[in-house]
């Protein structure tokens, strides 16, 4: 298939901070970007020249987007599988509706990596508080997440006794869930591939991640894992991307547990948190590497050419007396500023991240939670360090 060619549009169904950073890069290449998304004011907006307002589920409007681009991808998995269908009627959609519909439900992800003898930890499926009930018995202390949405944190529900299982059902919604045996964790990282449609797929180096309450506080890269682990993570986020015949971007978030076992935690077929910091660190960001392969060009290195890491900023840092600092932030030695563009700040939610780069991982997240300490109202608590 012939390549998509700088001065073609990319359509992006997304318009969050993930959309923005994409379209930034896409316009560096010399695309020209649109966007779906159900927030007029989106943090794209100002990056892309049409917004189409929509809900993910409005089949119309994906076609809509999609006659006027030439390609498609996305920065967000809960797309209505209509909408999809609609958008790969009028332009190539990258990934595929397929690798989609299964990433996007808990339960399939789950059940299609231990079908597809990907490692993951002992789990079971519940559809009410009974279920649940059941597996804490069977599996002792659990996480009950909820099949469909929730992230950072929300749609889940830690079960330490069958007592609470009806309790925790209710904190996921009452929804369909998964439930997932408690680990004992050494640490979390997440390995990225790139793919195109022609089977050539790049990885990038790991990530250590840190996560407080759900939400991801900071990440590094490299992540100073042993060599057999960090293969492992490589060669299965690869598997799982040639399973699924995705093209365009999988981040595979991993546990290694404390008695050295690798094991897959979620899949998410876009560009991810846990590499943000690829913009300073990496010859080829994730964002650019999303541009090329969708569009079938070259992929680029995904070489570390420095250690990289970035901290989160979330909304709590604005909800207060006193405004966050940015200039004492941008003091700190190779930090930068990521702001997202958005109007309203609100506890949980991601306002942007501080960067940083250093000649070793300690060194580089040392600055970047330097930076987030200059940067934070003395009345918001500290960052959590390793």
């Amino acid at each position: 298939m012939a390549p998509i060619l700088p001065g073609a549009t990319i359509g992006i169904l997304g318009g969050g901070q993930l959309g923005r950073m994409t379209a930034m890069a896409a316009r560096a290449l010399g695309y020209d970007v649109h966007v779906l998304d159900p927030d007029p004011d989106c943090s794209a907006r100002p990056v892309a020249s049409r917004v189409v307002t929509a809900r993910f589920d409005d089949a119309d409007a994906a076609a809509d987007l999609a006659r006027q681009c030439d390609v498609v991808t996305l920065e967000i998995e809960q797309l209505a599988p209509t909408a999809l269908e609609a958008v790969a009627r009028h332009a190539r959609l990258h990934p595929g509706a397929g690798a989609i519909w299964v990433i996007q439900d808990r339960v399939r992800q789950k059940d299609w990596l231990a079908e597809h003898a990907f490692p993951v930890g002992p789990f079971r499926h519940a559809e009410g508080a009974a279920d649940v009930a059941a597996a804490v018995r069977e599996l002792g202390a659990c996480i009950v997440k909820s099949a469909h949405g929730g992230y950072d944190g929300r749609g889940q529900a830690h079960v330490l006794d069958p007592g609470d299982a009806a309790a925790a059902w209710q904190a996921v919604g009452a929804r369909r869930s998964v439930v997932e045996q408690r680990l004992d964790l050494a640490l979390e990282f997440s390995v990225l591939v790139a793919r195109r449609a022609d089977g050539q797929m790049a990885v990038y180096p790991p990530s250590r991640n840190h996560h407080t309450r759900g939400v991801l506080a900071w990440s590094v890269t490299p992540a100073d894992l042993a060599k057999e682990v960090a293969r492992a993570g490589a060669e299965v986020a690869m598997g799982i991307a040639e399973g699924l015949d995705l093209v365009g971007l999988l981040a595979v978030e991993f546990f290694l547990t404390t008695d050295g076992r690798v094991l897959v935690n979620e899949l998410a077929p876009r560009p991810h948190n846990t590499y943000h910091q690829s913009e300073r660190a990496c010859a080829t960001s994730q964002f650019e590497q999303l541009v090329r392969a969708v569009c079938g060009l070259p992929l680029g290195a995904p070489t570390l050419i420095a250690a990289g890491a970035i901290a989160n900023l979330l909304g709590d840092l604005w909800v207060t007396d006193a405004p966050p600092d940015a200039v004492g932030a941008l003091e700190v030695a190779t930090a930068r500023l990521h702001l997202y563009g958005k109007r309203e700040a609100r506890a949980g939610r991601k306002m942007g991240h501080v960067s940083a780069v250093g000649q070793s991982g300690p060194e580089a997240l040392a600055r970047a939670l330097d930076a987030y300490e200059r940067f934070r109202p003395a009345a918001c608590p500290a960052i959590d360090r390793p």
